[in-house]
C-alpha cells in the first residue's frame, strides 16, 4: 500500500511539472493536443452582420471575384487553391508558377459569374471569401452562395480607405495577424500621404483631367463614378456626365464632348488610344496633346488605376501623384514601387522591370 502511495505521489509532482513546462512554453505537447480537441468550427462575424459557421483551422481559401483575389494574395497566397479569374500572361514574370497556374474556379456571383463546379469540388475549399463594397443584397448573395456550393462564404468590408481594417478582419479570421498588419498599415500609410500630397496641392491646384478607356478613347471615367474615387481624389476629373455609368469601361462620349472639355492632361487606360493619339490630327487639336501631357495607366499584373478597383488603386496613387505633382512628391518611385511589388506580389522587382511598366507614364521630360 506504502508503494502504491509513493508511485501516485510521483505521477502526481511529474504531472504537475508537465504543465508547469507547457504553461512557460506556450507551444508544447499539451497544448497541441488541446488544440486538436478543441472546436472544429468557430463563428464568425462577417461585415455584413452574418455569423458565419467556419473551420477553426483554416488553410485551403478561395475568393470570390477579382477584388477579392488581388486582396487575398498578399497576405496568404498558399491558402488559395484556386483562382476566381486567371492572372493575365504578363503577370508571370512576377509571380512564382505554383500560384500562376491555379485552377480558374470563376466568379461567384453578380452578373459575371462563371462558376466551375467540378474544379470547385477537385479543390476542395473551407471558406469562400468576398471583399469589397457592400451592395444592398450582400447577406442575400453570400447567403445564396453558401447554398449554391455547400461552403461558408464571408463578406469582408473594404474601400479604398478602410483596406487597413479589412486586412485586420482577414488577419483574424485566417489566423495571420501579423502578416494583415503590415499590409494594413502600408495601406493606410499610402493613402495618409496621397492625401497630404493633395491638402498641399490644394483643390485650386488640382490638375485638369481626363481618364479615357476604350480602343478609340472616347469613353471616359466620369467625376464621381465609383471607378473615379481615385481619379477625383488626385485631380480636377472635367469628365462630367448627368448619368454616371458604373461600369469600369465607363461613359462613351464623343469628341466633340472631349474637345469642349479640353483637358491639361489626358490618361489613357491600357490597350486604350495612347500609341494613336500623338497621330491623330483630331486629337492634336487638344490641349493636352500638343503639350505632350498625355499618358497611359501602367499595367502588371494589373491595371494600377484600378480596373478592378482594388489594392492596385495604392500604387496608382505613388504612380499619379509623382506624375501630376513632382514638386510636391519627395520619394524615389522605382524604390516605392519595388516595395509595393514585394508585399503585394512577394515579387523582387528589377529595375528593368519597372522602367518597362512606366514605359509610356512617365513625364515626357523623365524619358
Amino acid at each position: 500500500m506504502k508503494r502504491k502511495k509513493t508511485f501516485a505521489l510521483v505521477v502526481a509532482v511529474c504531472l504537475s511539472l508537465v504543465l508547469s513546462v507547457a504553461a512557460a512554453c506556450g507551444n508544447s505537447s499539451l497544448n497541441q493536443f488541446a488544440a486538436a480537441s478543441g472546436p472544429k468550427t468557430i463563428s464568425f462575424t462577417d461585415s455584413a452582420g452574418r455569423q458565419v459557421e467556419v473551420p477553426a483551422e483554416i488553410t485551403r481559401i478561395v475568393p470570390s471575384g477579382a477584388m477579392a483575389q488581388m486582396v487575398l494574395f498578399p497576405l496568404a497566397p498558399d491558402m488559395l487553391v484556386g483562382l476566381s479569374s486567371k492572372w493575365d500572361a504578363d503577370a508571370k514574370q512576377y509571380l512564382e508558377t505554383k500560384y500562376y497556374d491555379l485552377p480558374v474556379l470563376g466568379q461567384f456571383y453578380g452578373k459575371g459569374t462563371t462558376l466551375n463546379l467540378e474544379e470547385i469540388a477537385k479543390v476542395d475549399p473551407q471558406v469562400i471569401i468576398d471583399i469589397g463594397e457592400a451592395k444592398s443584397s450582400i447577406v442575400k448573395d453570400m447567403d445564396g452562395i453558401t447554398e449554391q456550393v455547400g461552403i461558408p462564404a464571408v463578406h469582408i468590408g473594404a474601400t479604398l480607405h478602410t483596406m487597413g481594417d479589412a486586412y485586420r478582419m482577414l488577419g483574424r479570421l485566417l489566423g495571420r495577424e501579423k502578416e494583415a498588419e503590415v499590409l494594413a498599415e502600408y495601406c493606410e500609410e499610402i493613402y495618409s500621404r496621397t492625401q497630404d500630397i493633395m491638402r498641399e496641392v490644394g483643390d485650386d491646384g488640382k490638375v485638369n483631367l481626363i481618364y479615357c478607356t476604350g480602343g478609340d478613347g472616347l469613353n471616359v471615367i466620369a467625376r464621381g463614378a465609383f471607378h473615379a474615387e481615385l481619379l477625383d481624389m488626385v485631380s480636377n476629373n472635367v469628365a462630367v456626365v448627368e448619368d454616371i455609368s458604373s461600369k469600369g469601361t465607363g461613359n462613351p462620349v464623343d469628341m466633340e464632348q472631349i474637345l469642349l472639355w479640353d483637358p491639361d492632361v489626358i490618361i489613357f487606360a491600357p490597350e486604350s488610344y495612347y500609341s494613336s493619339a500623338g497621330e491623330d490630327k483630331v486629337w492634336q487639336q487638344l490641349t493636352a496633346i500638343k503639350n505632350g501631357n498625355y499618358y497611359e495607366v501602367p499595367m502588371g499584373p494589373y491595371n494600377w488605376m484600378g480596373f478592378p478597383p482594388s489594392v492596385n488603386r495604392y500604387l496608382g496613387m505613388i504612380w499619379i501623384t509623382q506624375l501630376l505633382y513632382p514638386d510636391k512628391v519627395e520619394y524615389d518611385a522605382y524604390e516605392e514601387v519595388a516595395k509595393y511589388y514585394k508585399l503585394f506580389y512577394h515579387c523582387d522587382l528589377t529595375k528593368d522591370q519597372y522602367e518597362a511598366l512606366v514605359a509610356n507614364s512617365l513625364l515626357k521630360t523623365e524619358q
